[in-house]
């Protein structure tokens, strides 16, 4: 497994948000979390980022080293994972281009900097007509692509995603997922939480429920599909 997670419990204060959750994600993977609000799916990728300190006896490795041993920006520099949170947070005072260069000042390979670009640009063809323009004058939609865009440089072995339908209309919900799905034909991993769970269990190859910081389902994406308590909970009936 390239993220085997055990026992993960964090907690804010006196309120524990992850009560000891279990999930494991395999190289080359789209693997959704679904979830009401406050069930526990953006502390679990804010945990894995190593923005949260998680509880004693929690245990997380990527690709066999372990997780905890890292600050969350050597996540980034040193172990390829990248995180878009949810709110986007991109630097809207600079330009796209400056956003995503920005999102490459770890990397060593800078040779292939100029070709990521590129890369970038032909997944997300709106963000090259945008990018001398100021982040903070986008669109929703184009925010988004640009924090994808941006998680794409920094980091590409694996891409955890934070709501990435949040706020778009319906055919750009599609057109994000499908640019995800091209994101993870080239080599990136993706892990993602998601309200939107039609969408995601159609786009994920596997799922996991969340409820109240627990895993309480897990399984094949098109058979979570048609199971009556998701059917119920998160598909309308």
């Amino acid at each position: 497994m390239q993220l085997l997670v055990e026992r993960l419990r964090v907690s804010y204060g006196n309120i524990r948000a992850l009560h000891g959750s279990d999930f494991a994600v395999d190289t080359g993977e789209i693997v959704c979390i679904i979830g009401a609000n406050g069930a526990g799916k953006s502390t679990t990728l804010r945990a894995i980022s190593r923005m949260v300190p998680v509880e004693a006896g929690s245990h997380m490795t990527f690709m066999d080293r372990d997780l905890l041993g890292f600050p969350a920006d050597k996540v980034v520099s040193q172990l390829g994972i990248s995180h878009v949170p949810e709110g986007r947070r991109l630097f809207g005072n600079l330009t796209v281009m400056e956003n995503l260069l920005l999102a490459t000042f770890a990397r060593k390979d800078r040779h292939k900097v100029s070709g990521d670009i590129d890369r970038v640009f032909s997944i997300f063809p709106r963000l090259r007509e945008r990018q001398t323009q100021a982040a903070g004058t986008l669109s929703g939609g184009e925010q988004q692509m640009l924090a994808v865009g941006r998680a794409y440089m920094s980091g590409r072995r694996m891409m955890l995603l934070d709501e990435p339908s949040m706020g778009l209309a319906p055919l750009l919900m599609l057109s994000m997922f499908e640019a995800l799905q091209e994101i993870n034909t080239a080599g990136t991993t993706i892990l993602l939480v998601e309200q939107n769970a039609r969408l995601a269990l159609k786009f994920a190859q596997r799922a996991y429920v969340m409820e109240n910081g627990h895993i309480v389902l897990e399984g094949e994406s098109r058979d979570l599909r048609e199971d009556p308590q998701v059917k119920t909970a998160y598909l309308g009936g």
